[in-house]
């Protein structure tokens, strides 16, 4: 969930791209054998090979000959472990980028918060997911923090990190079955929504999620049909929608819907985002994939 001025834009979104893109935009699209590397070990998660993806990623790194791209680096090896749901690790490799950019605090104060607020809640994530509920609560709050401590003229607004708090307390609530709390974190995340309208414009499409996500996980499985139909739709490239929405099958009883829906996230999920790499190892499970 991101909010985006025109001032970090560019700098925000580019956390969305796939980081073989994002190295060959550095390289101005030419092949490198680095770019082919990371490439190579990209591809490699996504078949499985995660001993031989995870090699290449320690190579990159003992060769990054800046600390931005050994922090990038770090990141992708962190979701490499992601797909094994090591929430432990996950969060040791995001806390070295988290300590990349407090290096670069002095430089650019604003957007070294907002990332470090990113990868905390990044590794939140991926511990989320995976059912680490304890870990995922503890680096969400600190990802909220980290992202707060941006000084003025702050580019994110408090209201973001407090909405995304919100949204993370109510699905972590869902998951521990207390409906009444996960209702409480639901009904504040709607009013930090229309307390900024501004921030609301890039946000407003993750609340359906939140409430399909806290009506799967507290039994009212018509509203989460209805709500991941939906997010399904407004967000075509997340495979974890689609997740969701054949899990919400599944409990229904529809199970050859559910593995339709499995085998269709399966084929999308090829990226390096936490979305991405739970749904792949998710799927794979279900799906019986070698």
């Amino acid at each position: 969930m991101r909010h985006h001025t025109p001032r970090t834009a560019f700098l925000a979104l580019t956390t969305l791209i796939a980081l073989p893109a994002l190295l060959g935009a550095q390289q101005g699209q030419q092949r490198t054998p680095r770019a082919d590397s990371l490439r190579r070990a990209q591809q490699l998660d996504v078949e499985g090979r995660h001993t031989e993806s995870r090699a290449i990623f320690q190579a990159l790194i003992g060769g990054a000959a800046t600390p931005a791209d050994r922090a990038a680096m770090q990141r992708r090896l962190a979701m490499s472990y992601g797909y094994d749901g090591n929430c432990a690790k996950v969060i040791e490799l995001e806390e070295q980028v988290i300590a990349y950019w407090v290096t670069r605090r002095d430089a650019e104060p604003q957007n070294a918060h907002y990332q470090e607020g990113e990868m905390a809640n990044e590794a939140a994530r991926v511990c989320f997911d995976f059912g680490f509920l304890d870990d995922a609560a503890r680096m969400y709050t600190r990802g909220s923090e980290l992202g707060n401590a941006e000084p003025a003229p702050r580019t994110h607004p408090k209201s973001l990190w407090d909405f995304r708090l919100a949204h993370a307390n109510a699905r972590i609530a869902a998951r521990r079955g207390n409906a009444a709390e996960a209702a409480r974190y639901v009904a504040e995340a709607r009013r930090i929504l229309d307390s900024d309208p501004e921030m609301a414009k890039a946000q407003e499409q993750y609340f359906p999620y939140l409430t399909g996500y806290v009506a799967l996980f507290t039994g009212d499985l018509k509203t989460a049909e209805a709500r991941f139909t939906e997010t399904a739709k407004a967000m075509p490239t997340d495979p974890f929608q689609v997740v969701l929405l054949g899990m919400t099958y599944e409990k229904m009883g529809n199970a050859a819907k559910a593995n339709e829906l499995y085998e269709r996230a399966y084929t999308m999920s090829t990226g390096s985002n936490p979305p991405n790499v739970y749904s792949r190892a998710f799927t794979k499970q279900k799906l019986g994939k070698p």
